[in-house]
C-alpha cells in the first residue's frame, strides 16, 4: 500500500492527524482476522451499533474494554466445554480479539447479549462548546459591546 501525501491539506486543517495517520497504517488492518463475524448500524442521527456474531460464547467469555478512542471485544472459550468428544465440529469458537477505532467524542452507551449476538451501542455526544451557535457581530451601532452569543443551532 502507498502512503498518501496530506501536506496540502494540513495547511487549511487543523486537529486532523489522527485521520491522516489512520489512513496511512491503514495496511496494518488488512491482514486482520475476519473472525468474529460483525455488522455495523446506523440507529440514528448520533448513534450507532455494533454487532457480533459470537455463537459458542457466553457473556462470561466476553470482555468489552473502551481506551482513548479504540473499543476492544475479546473472547475466550470456556476450557470445559472444549473438553467434550466432538464427532463434528463446525461452530467456530476460538479466542478473538476485535479493535474498532472511534470517532472523537463517541461513547459506548451499552452493551447486550442476547441468543448468540453481542450488541454494542455507541452515541456521539458533542460538548456544548463544540456545537454550532450563533454569534452576534459587534460593530459601531453596538456600541463597543463585545460579541455575544444568541442562540444554540439546533441541528447539531
Amino acid at each position: 500500500m502507498r502512503n498518501f501525501d496530506f501536506s496540502p491539506l494540513w495547511r487549511s486543517t487543523i486537529g486532523f492527524d489522527r485521520l491522516f495517520d489512520i489512513i496511512n497504517n491503514i495496511d496494518l488492518y488488512e491482514g486482520e482476522d475476519s473472525y468474529p463475524a460483525y455488522d455495523i448500524v446506523r440507529t440514528g442521527n448520533e448513534s450507532y451499533r455494533i454487532s457480533l456474531a459470537l455463537a459458542g460464547f457466553s457473556p462470561e467469555n466476553i470482555t468489552v474494554t473502551v481506551q482513548e478512542n479504540r473499543l476492544t471485544v475479546t473472547g475466550n472459550t470456556n476450557a470445559s466445554a472444549d473438553a467434550q468428544d466432538y464427532i463434528y465440529r463446525s461452530i467456530a469458537a476460538r479466542p478473538f480479539e476485535r479493535h474498532f477505532s472511534l470517532a472523537d467524542y463517541v461513547e459506548v452507551a451499552g452493551a447486550n447479549f442476547d441468543n448468540g449476538l453481542l450488541q454494542i451501542d455507541l452515541v456521539r455526544k458533542l460538548p456544548e462548546a463544540m456545537k454550532p451557535r450563533r454569534i452576534e457581530i459587534g460593530g459601531a451601532h453596538a456600541g463597543g459591546k463585545a460579541a455575544k452569543v444568541l442562540e444554540a443551532s439546533k441541528a447539531a
